[in-house]
């Protein structure tokens, strides 16, 4: 056998052995998506349940609690946006942060993992619109100044209600 013929029956071969690694992650792909579950999971506390300890850490008027990390550029810039909507309506918010929280005119809590775990806060920046009860009204990441923005539309106005 000649270099020409063997060269030719390796690459056949190599082919072969390509083609049973394709069509294996194929079959692979598709058990993993017709095992997928239809509908995503929630993240947060659901609206209606009762905000642990919020009324004590924003007042009893509600607001906006707004887990942060330092670092985080959205984070920043959603505390922009927050301070920006305390000045204008008054209403309370109060940053959270696991560690340190970067420098914001809103007030702050740091060093509060425990809030993270108990409001299911998985990513920053991270939203809650607690009312004058103490139940949520919207819980979910914000990662934009216009998600912020749309949110805190939806949060309670010490201005509007006075």
């Amino acid at each position: 056998m000649d270099f020409m013929t063997s060269a030719l029956i390796v690459s056949w071969l190599a082919i072969l052995v390509l083609a049973l690694v394709v069509s294996g992650l194929i079959r692979q792909v598709h058990q993993l998506s017709t095992s997928m579950s239809v509908s995503p999971t929630r993240v947060g506390l659901k609206p209606g349940a009762t905000a642990p300890g919020a009324l004590e850490l924003i007042g009893s008027a509600g607001g906006v609690l707004l887990f942060v990390s330092p670092g985080c550029r959205t984070c920043v810039e959603a505390l922009d946006e927050a301070a920006t909507w305390q000045a204008d309506s008054g209403g309370a918010v109060l940053a959270i942060s696991a560690t340190a929280v970067p420098d914001t005119p809103v007030s702050t809590a740091p060093d509060r993992p425990d809030l993270f775990d108990q409001y299911d806060a998985i990513a920053t920046p991270f939203a809650v619109i607690v009312d004058a009860d103490g139940a949520v009204v919207r819980s979910e990441p914000v990662g934009s100044r216009t998600a912020v923005r749309d949110l805190l539309a939806s949060a309670p106005n010490p201005a509007r209600s006075a």
